[in-house]
């Protein structure tokens, strides 16, 4: 039995289905933050600043807040508000139709709900590019930016946004900034405790059951978000099959190696295999 055909079986015979979603699956899905992509969105600031891509680009210290949400807002819209340039979340939720599933994720480009998942079975641990939060921060809250990203984008000139577009704290006045965790000042919002409470119980009323944790692009920047506590809860569990979808990045620990399945490809090329 081939590694898809076990993995198709262990969809089929499951009870539960716990994801965890890296980076990988959205590279898979296009979101990929270099090459010709990055180039054909930021040939300005590759001029300029002699930029690779956009994460390194994102640390970079902007002499101006209007060079700076210049650069942030195109990387928040092409990110986050653009469709994914291939179908790898549509065919996800296809795949996940009818079953009982929870989602982890550290990705932060909201992919998932604008594929359709039940926002009630999602838990963006990292934040999202589709919210600001103040930068010190002097309140737990999270703000939607959709309106104001796209006014910065239709109205920049010369990599600048004009001043006026510069987002700033309802509450203190202050900058603000994308909510996203870099430090200990990111927001975790009324939303985001709620969903990690979701989370854990849904690990807890499955802990003994027929469950496949399924770990899809998991990097080596946050394995313990999801990708050892996975393991660790696959070895704790007998009815437990750990499952991973990485290119190049896939692997598990000897004491489940019978309970595992490892496939080392495209997740966007195997979910399609699957369907």
């Amino acid at each position: 039995m081939t590694e898809i055909e076990k993995l198709q079986e262990a969809l089929r015979e499951t009870d539960a289905i716990v994801v965890g979603a890296g980076a990988g699956l959205s590279t898979s899905a296009g979101f990929t933050y270099s090459g010709e992509r990055f180039e054909r969105h930021f040939a300005d600031f590759i001029r300029q600043y002699g930029f690779t891509d956009m994460y390194s680009a994102g640390f970079y210290p902007f002499p101006t807040e209007e060079e700076h949400w210049a650069y942030w807002s195109r990387h928040i819209y092409y990110n986050r508000y653009v469709p994914a340039p291939k179908p790898v979340y549509d065919n996800l939720v296809k795949l996940l139709h009818g079953k009982d599933y929870f989602v982890i994720t550290t990705n932060v480009d909201h992919q998932f709900q604008k594929a359709g998942f039940d926002k009630k079975r999602l838990f963006y641990t990292q934040g999202d590019y589709g919210l600001f939060q103040c930068a010190k921060p002097c309140h737990q809250k999270t703000y939607d930016n959709e309106e104001l990203v796209k006014r910065m984008i239709a109205e920049q000139m010369d990599m600048r946004i004009p001043t006026e577009l510069i987002p700033r704290c309802p509450v203190c006045g202050g900058p603000m900034k994308v909510n996203l965790r870099a430090d200990e000042t990111f927001v975790e919002d009324e939303g985001w405790h709620a969903a990690s409470e979701r989370y854990t119980e849904f690990i807890r009323r499955h802990k003994d059951g027929r469950v496949l944790f399924l770990d899809l692009g998991s990097g080596g920047n946050t394995p313990v978000i999801f990708k050892i506590p996975f393991i660790r809860w696959t070895m704790q569990n007998p009815n437990a099959t750990y499952a991973t979808i990485n290119l190049g990045e896939a692997f598990t620990v000897d004491q489940i190696a019978d309970r595992s399945i490892v496939i080392n490809a495209d997740i966007g090329e195997i979910l399609e295999k699957l369907l």
